[in-house]
């Protein structure tokens, strides 16, 4: 790690702590030459596989962006867009670890999605599940209602 001030190699850790729902480590340094104290952060990274093989960075503004074209002309807020892109990441985190493949992603975003709007979930799933026809929306309607039907035993 750098010293921000003279450039030196050589720091010691002084505290360390998780944050960001434990994805992140904040660590408080000392340089060792000179005394500065500074800051890092350090993330691991999440990868996600392409249907084409390309690997790329997990990134939470595509997420945002996709369920956002999803929720446009909808009542949603872009508060809760950010939420959902966090939790899908912990999700995608918890289940499958540094490497992930994007068919995963879009599997992930499905249920946040449902529950925070039906319509733009229903735009995202006709894109992410390729609906053909106007029956593709019905059956995915009616798993809906099962979904959403009470219990009454």
């Amino acid at each position: 790690m750098l010293c921000p001030s003279c450039r030196s190699e050589q720091s010691r850790v002084l505290d360390s702590r998780t944050v960001e729902s434990g994805s992140a480590i904040r660590r408080r340094r000392e340089c060792s030459r000179c005394g500065t104290r500074f800051t890092t952060l350090e993330r691991s990274i999440l990868l996600v596989t392409k249907r084409n093989g390309v690997t790329e960075e997990f990134s939470r503004e595509k997420v945002i962006r996709g369920v956002g074209r999803a929720c446009q002309g909808l009542d949603v807020p872009e508060d809760a867009l950010k939420v959902l892109a966090h939790e899908v990441e912990q999700s995608v985190r918890a289940t499958h670890g540094a490497q992930v493949a994007a068919n995963d992603v879009g599997l992930a975003i499905l249920e946040p999605l449902r529950k925070l709007n039906e319509v733009a979930y229903l735009r995202f799933a006709s894109v992410y599940k390729s609906f053909r026809s106007a029956d593709d929306f019905e059956n995915e309607i009616q798993l809906l209602r099962t979904l959403e039907a009470p219990d009454l035993s």
